[in-house]
């Protein structure tokens, strides 16, 4: 019988395929109170070099398949690996408790992880919990010496489903053979659904309970246009999913001529055609689609993509490339909009009746 799911449409596109678990290790554990600290310590600078290498070799891939702007999340991680804040708390609960590494990396990342979850008024830092997540898991896998699923290894037409992928999963995915994929958790912000719009692989996020609902080898219809996802679909809906899927090609393929088509007006007057951008991150499917110039840079999103106040160089380097790949178009730079529906957690603003017309 067909089990109808509704999730966030995080990645455009239309698929029908089998299903493909992807199926994380167990990593629990017992807490441990240990003789020697630091023999524990050893083990985890080793899971943190073997972390290290494992990320170097993902992002090479990445910046292939994704090109570098995507792959800078894979330095990100190697930050956490060498932040001395995250690693030193680990090791001083190590030193300070005599608990086993894992006990002590649990702990630790749960504090960063509860703090990010904890910015509810910014979106993209409440997603950064996932990345913790993701860099603590691949180092646990290490201290306790499992194997984390590998999706490069998939080498049959499938739709993925996990409780959610990670930067790192997602890096990996082949288009070739990954046709969808659909996750328990996550938001369009995650790094993840950025990923999947790189690689124009269609994804559904957040249903709560695909994994609940699929079996491996299970027929997945998904539409990550509306966030529509059938497990086992009856035959009709299959050959409806199949019509939406030629339709949303042509659509395609129709814009694909339209975008170098100059905006002339029947009396023949031209009108420039512009894009709307968050960060230089967007330029590419800016310019990809044909568009006339910047018609509004949000430049809050700096802000909001920071964990602290954007210095000016950052500022400078940021607006010089959106006016240097654009050039000699032109480019509205907004200053940033925040306070009304927009806050930043390390720059707290006094309570205002109206905040949207200013402070």
């Amino acid at each position: 019988m067909a089990e109808h799911l509704k999730g966030i449409a995080a990645s455009d596109g239309i698929a029908t395929a089998k299903a493909y678990l992807l199926v994380q290790p167990d990593l629990s554990f017992q807490k441990k109170t240990v003789d020697d600290p630091s023999k524990e310590i050893d083990r985890l600078k080793q899971s943190l070099d073997q972390s290290n290498d494992e990320l170097k070799v993902i992002r090479a891939k990445a910046a292939e398949s994704l090109g570098e702007e995507e792959a800078q999340v894979f330095d990100a991680h190697m930050m956490i690996l060498a932040d001395p804040d995250f690693t030193g708390q680990v090791e001083t609960k190590i030193k300070d408790e005599k608990v086993n590494a894992e006990q002590a990396l649990k702990e630790v990342s749960e504090f960063f992880i509860k703090t990010f979850e904890g910015m509810t008024d910014n979106p993209y830092m409440q997603e950064r919990a996932a990345d913790v997540r993701d860099v603590t898991k691949r180092i646990m896998a290490h201290l306790l010496g499992r194997n984390l699923p590998n999706p490069a290894l998939i080498d049959e037409e499938v739709v993925v489903v996990a409780h959610d992928l990670t930067p790192s999963d997602t890096a990996q995915l082949n288009k070739k053979y990954v046709k969808a994929f659909v996750t328990d958790i996550g938001g369009r912000t995650a790094h993840s659904a950025i990923m999947a719009r790189s690689l124009e692989i269609p994804a559904v996020v957040g249903t709560d309970d695909i994994t609940k609902k699929a079996n491996n080898g299970d027929l997945i219809s998904v539409d990550g246009l509306t966030g529509e996802v059938v497990v086992d679909p009856t035959d009709d809906e299959v050959a409806k999913f199949k019509q939406d899927a030629e339709a949303f090609a042509k659509q395609k393929a129709e814009w694909a001529l339209l975008k170098t088509a100059k905006s002339i007006t029947a009396d023949g007057k031209h009108f420039d055609v512009a894009a709307n951008i968050g960060t230089p991150k967007d330029l590419d499917g800016v310019l990809a689609n044909g568009a006339e110039g910047i018609g509004l840079y949000r430049t809050e999103f700096l802000y909001m993509d920071s964990a602290e106040l954007p210095t000016e160089d950052d500022q400078f380097e940021a607006y010089k490339k959106v006016v240097e790949t654009m050039s000699p178009k032109p480019v509205v730079v907004r200053t940033m909009d925040i306070g009304g529906d927009k806050h930043l957690p390390y720059l707290p603003l006094p309570e205002e009746q109206n905040p949207f017309l200013g402070y």
